[in-house]
C-alpha cells in the first residue's frame, strides 16, 4: 500500500484519539501499520500472526477485536462476511469494488469493473449518502470447475 495512504490513515487515527482524549497506544499504531501492509483480505488470526511473526509485536485477541472495531468506525477498514468466514481489508483509498467468490473452495478475488462503478455512481438514492459499495458475485472458479469436470469424466468412464 502506498505510504501516503498509510500516513493519511495514521493521521485519521491520531486526530480521533486526540479529539476524544484516548491514549495513543503503540498497539493501535502497530495494528494499523500491519493492516495497511497486508495486500487484500485478512482474518483476525492472520493479522495476529503477522503482528507476532513479522513485526514481533504480540497483541491479545481482545486488543485486536477492540482495535478492529474502532478502525471500522473510523472507516479505515471494512468487514466482509464471505461463506462461513469473516475477513477484513483496508479501505481508506478503495471502498468500492466487486468480489468473485468460489462457492466450492471459498477463494475470493477482487474484480475491477468501470461499468459497474459507473452504474452505481449514476444510481439515484433518496435521503441517503453513498460512501462506497461492495458487490459479491458467487460462482465456481476455473480450478474447481476443472476438478469437477475431471471427476465427472472419470465417473462416466467407470460406469461404461
Amino acid at each position: 500500500m502506498k505510504d501516503s495512504v498509510k500516513t493519511s490513515a495514521k493521521q485519521i487515527l491520531t486526530n480521533y484519539l486526540e479529539h476524544n482524549n484516548h491514549r495513543k497506544t503503540p498497539e493501535r499504531y502497530a495494528i494499523l501499520d500491519a493492516v495497511y501492509s497486508i495486500k487484500g483480505h485478512f482474518t483476525l488470526e492472520e493479522l495476529g500472526e503477522k503482528l507476532l511473526n513479522e513485526s514481533h509485536f504480540p497483541v491479545s485477541r481482545a486488543t485486536l477485536y477492540n482495535t478492529i472495531k474502532l478502525f471500522m468506525e473510523l472507516r479505515l477498514i471494512i468487514r466482509h462476511r464471505f461463506q462461513g468466514t469473516t475477513k477484513y481489508e483496508a479501505c481508506f483509498d478503495n471502498n468500492s469494488h466487486c468480489h468473485q467468490i468460489c462457492t466450492v473452495c471459498g477463494k475470493v478475488t477482487e474484480v475491477k469493473s468501470s461499468v459497474i462503478s459507473k452504474s452505481i455512481d449514476e444510481l439515484r438514492l433518496k435521503r441517503f449518502r453513498r460512501d462506497g459499495f461492495a458487490l459479491y458475485i458467487y460462482g465456481v472458479c476455473s480450478t474447481c470447475q476443472a476438478k469437477i469436470t475431471r471427476r465427472n469424466s472419470i465417473e462416466k468412464k467407470q460406469k461404461s
